[in-house]
């Protein structure tokens, strides 16, 4: 009788998981963007961290002291690119905790969906933000005005992964502390 009561319990989960896939794609192709990161700083860092400084000099070379002004653009362009690849790490993780979580949960297939493709859409979109800002800002000479240009994606981004997560506490909250019938 367990076998057949966990089989079903199985199926009805991976049912409400397959109605989520998109966030669940979203959000692994979120780790999948932290972990190439990760990868491409140990192959290509000095390659990379020489782009930012080429373009930094060619923007910057009006600048009282080009060469100081471009170390310093190019020090934190490369902190966004690792704060892309922490973002993209974290978020992803959570964004994909919280889906597995909500697919037992006791609200509708829609609301599921909904929460799931927020999740998954701002775990990406975010971290992209932060690695868009890191290649932006050498060209524009500022990592504010590359922050500036992108917040079109980082707040639509950032309100997906809060409402995402407001509807999980929400659905937790309704699913744990309900008074049984």
């Amino acid at each position: 009788m367990s076998t057949t009561r966990s089989r079903a319990e199985a199926q009805s989960w991976l049912a409400a998981i397959h109605g989520m896939r998109v966030g669940v794609l979203l959000s692994l192709l979120t780790l999948l963007l932290g972990f190439s990161l990760g990868g491409i700083f140990g192959l290509f860092e000095e390659r990379l961290k020489q782009g930012f400084e080429k373009a930094a000099l060619a923007t910057l070379a009006t600048a009282a002291d080009p060469p100081s002004a471009a170390e310093k653009l190019v020090g934190k362009s490369w902190s966004y690119l690792k704060r892309s690849h922490l973002h993209a790490n974290g978020l992803g993780t959570s964004a994909l905790a919280m889906i597995l979580l909500v697919a037992g949960m006791t609200a509708g297939a829609g609301l599921k969906r909904l929460t799931a493709y927020l999740l998954g859409l701002g775990a990406l979109g975010y971290s992209t933000f932060w690695m868009l800002a890191a290649f932006r800002a050498p060209a524009l000479g500022t990592t504010d005005l590359a922050k500036e240009s992108l917040t079109w994606l980082a707040i639509p981004t950032v309100t997906c992964c809060l409402t995402g997560l407001v509807l999980v506490l929400g659905m937790v909250v309704r699913t744990l502390f309900r008074r049984s019938a």
